[in-house]
């Protein structure tokens, strides 16, 4: 999600989900779970007005997404066996916007987590308009008291620490060699851009063990459609390399999605380390009537193979601010690997049944 011009940016969440957390070792398929049903059929949509969609397989063998609702209002998870069956799986909601203060406006882009053997989702959230600037957006985390997402109880576990107090969202965390980190997009005083990418170790859920390193900023020409933005980082593990896609510029039908890669055995600490693709990766495709992919995460199908999920609407032309347009809908599509190891996302599949 971007924002509108008297704010920052929106949406820069790294998905690499709980399930999928970037660890050495992994096969091509993904790790090793509990096997599901095989030959499900999987239609586009996959679940209609969630957009920020992430979506991962547990080591359970059940399926968990939440998501951006078109209010913005509350924190929502579903659980299925099967990645089709969370179209119509329930879902609950773990967790309504406070009455006042800095958590009583927007709630943008929900991700879900285990950490340290607790269920922790991290969410973007700004004061209601009556409070204050709504898109004085900052990071907060909820944690569950169970073990048991659906039904347990959910508190505020506190606000993300980061180096500036600014406009900061979409965070997502993975585990590389051993260590914790969190990715996420925020504002940096001193640059000019709606967001950039940063990334850090964890020493707690919602401190940082080391200082941050600037990843990437908007400068490329697709990057700044509309908003400088590069915002829901997603991280894949695969082939020796880490693979991070993000969003860029505004969320209309100019969202795409842009990678960074760095080598499995490199200091992910060193912006050095990684390098951005100079074209989008993943971008509105007129043909088959998707338009502004981006806000993905990964997950892999009942066979193991790579799936991934993404928001995009069937439609080009927007009344009013596209953040307020509610048609972002969750999608899913198999990714296919070239003979060099790298993801080949290809084009956005038209809405019906997926092509596998």
């Amino acid at each position: 999600m971007t924002m509108s011009a008297q704010a920052l940016s929106r949406r820069t969440l790294l998905g690499a989900a709980a399930a999928i957390a970037a660890t050495p070792g992994w096969a091509k398929t993904g790790p090793k779970m509990k096997q599901g049903p095989a030959g499900e059929t999987i239609v586009n949509p996959l679940v209609r007005q969630r957009a920020d969609a992430q979506v991962f397989r547990h080591d359970d063998g059940q399926y968990y997404m939440t998501g951006s609702v078109p209010e913005y209002d509350r924190l929502v998870l579903r659980r299925a066996p099967t990645l089709a069956g969370l179209a119509t799986a329930p879902e609950a909601v773990l967790w309504r916007h406070a009455d006042s203060g800095p958590m009583s406006g927007f709630l943008w882009a929900p991700e879900l987590h285990r950490i340290d053997g607790r269920w922790i989702m991290y969410f973007a959230a700004g004061p209601s308009s009556g409070g204050g600037d709504p898109f004085r957006i900052r990071t907060y985390a909820v944690m569950c008291d169970g073990p048991d997402t659906m039904t347990g109880k959910w508190t505020v576990l506190g606000q993300l620490e980061t180096p500036w107090d600014s406009f900061n969202l979409d965070s997502t965390s993975f585990v590389h060699r051993g260590t914790r980190y969190l990715a996420w997009a925020q504002q940096e005083p001193g640059i000019d851009t709606n967001s950039n990418l940063y990334l850090a170790p964890l020493a707690t859920p919602l401190t940082f063990a080391a200082k941050p390193v600037r990843l990437s900023v908007p400068t490329l020409d697709w990057e700044i459609q509309g908003f400088k933005v590069n915002e829901a980082p997603a991280v894949l593990a695969r082939h020796g390399r880490l693979f991070m896609t993000y969003s860029a510029s505004a969320t209309d039908s100019r969202y795409c999605m842009g990678m960074l890669t760095a080598r499995d055995d490199a200091d992910i600490m060193d912006a050095a380390s990684w390098t951005k693709s100079p074209m989008p990766v993943f971008k509105t495709s007129a043909r088959n009537k998707v338009f502004g992919p981006g806000h993905n995460s990964f997950t892999v199908d009942a066979a193991g193979r790579d799936v991934l999920v993404y928001h995009g609407r069937d439609y080009d032309k927007i009344t009013g601010d596209p953040l307020f347009d509610p048609n972002r809908h969750t999608r899913a599509q198999l990714i296919r690997w070239r003979p060099d190891g790298t993801p080949d996302f290809g084009e956005p599949q038209a809405n019906g049944r997926l092509v596998i």
